[in-house]
């Protein structure tokens, strides 16, 4: 049966009957809706990543504070790791957070040791905590936030992620995740050309 309110594309990361539940704002309908309400909370994670002081990006607590800013008026369990993989996306939930702490480790390596241009090290910590999954929803928007943040703590500009709403725009969200996809087979620049697109 048809949900208004959660029913997405295929690559839209499904809701369990429990997480839907938590949704926090009760006048919310349908998907526009919520699109629309998660937007305002993007936007407010936005201002807030953009505004702190720096020094604790690399971190599984930031990352997850950073959700929780981003839809901690949409969904009570904004901030919290995910109790279980989604359509074989994610890790296992006892594996989230080691994940993320080894993949922060690894970016401050990246970083440290030049293993890469700036572009490339945000790209791939973008692309491999998309792949760890670590929250019910809204993983692809903390990452690209998280990735936005990096870049230009490592002096570039922000990335631009095709120029459009990846929620909505279909043609420009198909273009993401096909260049995820090439990504997960190690062909990291087709989603670097994206992101700054």
């Amino acid at each position: 049966m048809s949900d208004p309110l959660i029913d997405a594309d295929e690559d839209s990361t499904p809701l369990t009957p429990d997480e839907r539940a938590d949704l926090i704002p009760s006048h919310i309908t349908n998907r526009h809706e919520l699109n629309a309400f998660e937007a305002r909370g993007v936007a407010d994670g936005d201002q807030w990543a953009f505004s702190r002081r720096r020094g604790s990006l690399l971190s599984a607590e930031f990352l997850s504070q950073l959700h929780k800013r981003m839809f901690g008026g949409v969904w009570r369990w904004a901030g919290t790791y995910s109790k279980e993989v989604k359509r074989r996306i994610g890790v296992d939930r006892h594996l989230i957070e080691p994940q993320l702490r080894e993949l922060c480790g690894t970016v401050r390596y990246w970083i440290d040791h030049e293993s890469y241009a700036p572009d490339e090290i945000a790209v791939r910590f973008h692309h491999r905590l998309t792949q760890i999954h670590p929250y019910p929803n809204g993983n692809g928007r903390v990452a690209r936030l998280a990735a936005d943040v990096l870049i230009v703590e490592l002096g570039s500009e922000r990335f631009t992620w095709g120029r459009a709403n990846l929620v909505e725009a279909a043609e420009a969200r198909g273009a993401y995740v096909d260049a995820l996809h090439d990504a997960d087979g190690n062909v990291i620049e087709p989603l670097i050309r994206f992101a700054r697109s």
